[in-house]
């Protein structure tokens, strides 16, 4: 009897611990956006021998696309192409981590080439008052400087790199020139720098041709969550505040309580002089 008692107790708590404990979430999924930064080329997109962007059309930023972590396989291809197998960018292979932000830039290199940049968006929090500006340069021109309100703040930017910059929310008259020159390639555009918000810009097409273009992705919703607890309550207590939020985990110790007290009025009842348990 004794032993039955306890196990129902210790079922009964294990029950309850479920229900009070956190549930487990699903890992979430990786986010990935594509640009196409290639100009007078419409494409589809590949996403491991499937079609997922059709007739993509240049300047066009797609996304974000929900995916599971992994490891896939991104490639380019002309218009309404048959199949994966004669791309004219890539194939590229990328990992996706659980909750990370991408995204694939079909651009022009250096040189005015054809090829693919995979970049990792932070989607970390920024602080209290704070926006944030990337610049990404995906076009076939030399090192670049930013410019905002005619001042360079980023200088000497190359193709494929990127520079960040935390800022005082605002609308900046932002320029791009040629590194160590104020004489516009690009702008200058306006660009509103958020609170709470990733704004990221990329530079893309070819200086020799003359269609530098911009292109703006936003990622918001990262504004910093209220610093600390109010004082007084620790890990301990908001832990029970957890449990009493719960109902149903309320029930369930209360029962493992009374089972486990069943089980020891039953065991003192029946055996008086029983050794205590260690």
């Amino acid at each position: 009897m004794r032993t039955s008692l306890f196990a129902a107790g210790a079922v009964a708590i294990a029950a309850a611990l479920t229900l009070a404990g956190p549930a487990q979430a699903a890992e979430p999924d990786a986010q990935l956006s594509v640009l196409h930064g290639v100009p007078d080329l419409t494409v589809d997109v590949w996403v491991n021998g499937e079609r997922t962007l059709d007739d993509f059309a240049p300047g066009t930023l797609a996304g974000p696309l929900a995916l599971p972590a992994g490891a896939y396989e991104l490639a380019i291809t002309a218009a309404d192409a048959a199949d994966a197998s004669a791309p004219v960018i890539g194939p590229v292979k990328v990992n996706l981590a659980s909750g990370g932000n991408y995204t694939a830039a079909a651009n022009l290199d250096a040189a005015g080439k054809p090829t693919a940049n995979f970049f990792t968006n932070d989607v970390t929090q920024i602080g209290p008052g704070k926006g944030k500006l990337t610049v990404r340069h995906a076009a076939a021109a030399p090192p670049v400087d930013v410019l905002a309100g005619g001042s360079p703040v980023i200088s000497g930017l190359a193709n494929s790199k990127e520079k960040t910059l935390t800022l005082d929310p605002a609308t900046l008259s932002a320029a791009v020139a040629a590194a160590g020159t104020t004489a516009p390639v690009i702008g200058p555009a306006d660009v509103a720098v958020a609170e709470g918000t990733h704004t990221i810009v990329y530079a893309w097409g070819s200086l020799a041709d003359k269609n530098l273009k911009l292109a703006v992705q936003k990622i918001e919703g990262l504004h910093s969550a209220p610093a600390g607890v109010p004082g007084g309550r620790s890990g301990a207590a908001d832990t029970r505040s957890e449990v009493a939020s719960n109902p149903a985990a309320i029930v369930g110790l209360g029962a493992a309580a009374l089972l486990l007290l069943a089980g020891g009025i039953a065991v003192t009842r029946r055996q008086p002089a029983a050794r205590r348990i260690r």
